[in-house]
């Protein structure tokens, strides 16, 4: 088989079993994950923000964010740094000011987020903002963003696919299943993390 062939191949094989994951894989920094030197590193910040920005954890969003630099930043650095850290955004449920946050987001392609609720995969926003942009820019726009995983329906792989989540976590969501209500949840893995990290981890599952 020919090396293109090969490659052909991989990136198919790649494709389907990235399909249905909800949670994709980012290159972008999660300012609730980055370790503080790396953030005081970022061109846009210092030593006193990077602190800063790890004692306000967890963020919910690139607002809460923006929020904690006030004025430390002009409008254009803080837009600069986006690209780079940036708070995933839930696409079912983010405002319209959240989405205008993703880095070369234009108001059209806002309104094209929100027209497709309710996403039920990434799948689905792959397949529905393909129409408007290319394969390239709907990758770059998936870097910023989730789908909520369902508590009772979500696998393995699906679970981890959240970011900053360990194996021996994925066990123990699924060890509780199923969930009544997000009460539940907060109840059973708060005995295995502290309060911020049950907020960080419950902005990315929903109960089904």
């Amino acid at each position: 088989m020919r090396p293109m062939q090969i490659l052909a191949l991989m990136t198919l094989t790649l494709l389907a079993s990235t399909a249905m994951t909800q949670v994709s894989a980012s290159s972008i920094a999660n300012p609730n994950l980055a370790e503080q030197a790396d953030l005081a590193a970022m061109p846009e910040l210092d030593s006193a923000m990077a602190a800063a920005i790890v004692a306000s954890r967890p963020l919910a969003s690139t607002n809460e964010l923006d929020a904690v630099l006030n004025d430390a930043l002009t409008a254009e650095d803080k837009s600069a740094l986006h690209v780079r850290l940036f708070v995933p955004i839930n696409l079912n449920t983010a405002s319209r000011q959240e989405i205008m946050l993703v880095p070369g987001i234009s108001r059209r392609m806002a309104h094209e987020f929100e027209e497709y609720r309710p996403y039920t995969a990434m799948e689905q926003f792959r397949r529905e903002i393909g129409k408007y942009v290319d394969t390239t820019e709907v990758a770059r726009f998936e870097q910023y963003v989730f789908v909520p995983l369902g508590l009772n329906s979500a696998s393995s792989d699906d679970f981890a696919t959240i970011p900053g989540i360990s194996r021996k976590m994925v066990h123990e969501f699924e060890e509780y299943r199923p969930y009544a209500d997000i009460e539940q949840f907060r109840r059973e893995i708060g005995k295995y993390v502290d309060d911020n990290e049950v907020a960080r981890l419950e902005r990315y599952i929903t109960v089904d």
